[in-house]
């Protein structure tokens, strides 16, 4: 590729006219620079406009003189070749008009993002081989006979364990009421009663929340008749909320954390949105809480 380049080209004439370049630059310089000093302090206004004729026309001269240098420098180098690394692809750039047919510019990106796509799919197939993941179908069916199949170890819990967990939430919340059921084996169901606001029922699996139910304080909690639509929504909320704490190594944390967001609507029907600072829009009020801070907005400015 270098000896195709070089050919038609005297490399030394083309190093010395860069460095004569570069002379007539400084040369130009020193002109300009010597217009912007003016006149040299000097004991008679003679004195100094000699200086200054004398300078200047030293200035230009050298200007002229390294001009020459580099128009006679300039026959010395060359043409380069007329040959295309690219060969018969080079010749699409010599089209006159590139906007109707940009052949040449669209080669030369597609070249690039071939450059690109080997390099990551190079990078990703050595991430892949440290993972060592030797496995067929073969193998899978195989192991899948010769190795029982365990239970995580977090699903089964003591119903003790999660009586104590419960009960440790209750106290950490005095204005929130936690009742506990066991009305099918050892799942336990929760009664979840937050002031004079609302009843939850809270179904769970060992410590793993599996279905929330939002009710108003004065309805039945174990009827799905007369369900309002105020309260679906913070059902809707509540459901979003088991979906966001989501934690299986610690599964007390989940539902500590579930509880403290539940409570939160303690002051359902007294906290203005955080956005709009209006209590009520539509006829009701914020319904949903930050999972994070905890705030009030209503359904429509949280987005």
């Amino acid at each position: 590729m270098a000896d195709a380049m070089n050919v038609g080209v005297n490399l030394e004439a083309f190093s010395q006219a860069i460095s004569a370049i570069q002379a007539l630059r400084s040369s130009v310089t020193r002109v300009f620079d010597s217009l912007k000093d003016g006149m040299k302090n000097k004991e008679t206004l003679e004195g100094r406009e000699k200086v200054f004729i004398t300078e200047f026309q030293d200035n230009l001269q050298s200007v002229n003189r390294d001009l020459n240098e580099l128009e006679r420098l300039s026959t010395l180098v060359g043409r380069p070749s007329e040959s295309h690394p690219l060969h018969n692809s080079g010749l699409l750039s010599l089209d006159p008009v590139q906007d109707k047919t940009p052949l040449y510019s669209q080669l030369l990106q597609a070249y690039k993002w071939s450059n690109k796509l080997q390099y990551h799919a190079g990078l990703a197939s050595s991430l892949l081989n440290q993972q060592s993941l030797k496995r067929s179908a073969n193998q899978m069916g195989a192991s899948a006979k010769r190795r029982p199949k365990v239970q995580p170890s977090t699903l089964v819990l003591p119903p003790q364990y999660v009586d104590d967990v419960i009960s440790r939430i209750g106290r950490m919340f005095p204005d929130m009421s936690i009742e506990l059921f066991r009305p099918n084996g050892t799942s336990a169901v929760l009664l979840v009663t937050l002031g004079k606001v609302l009843k939850t029922i809270v179904v769970m699996r060992s410590l793993f929340i599996d279905r929330t139910i939002v009710r108003g304080f004065n309805e039945n909690v174990y009827s799905e008749d007369g369900k309002p639509w105020f309260f679906s929504k913070v059902t809707d909320h509540a459901t979003t909320a088991l979906l966001h704490y989501q934690l299986p190594q610690m599964p007390d944390v989940v539902v500590r954390s579930f509880m403290t967001w539940l409570r939160s609507y303690i002051k359902l029907f007294q906290t203005p949105c955080q956005r709009c600072g209006k209590f009520l829009q539509e006829g009701l009020p914020p319904t949903w809480r930050d999972f994070r801070t905890l705030e009030a907005f209503h359904d429509t400015c949280r987005q």
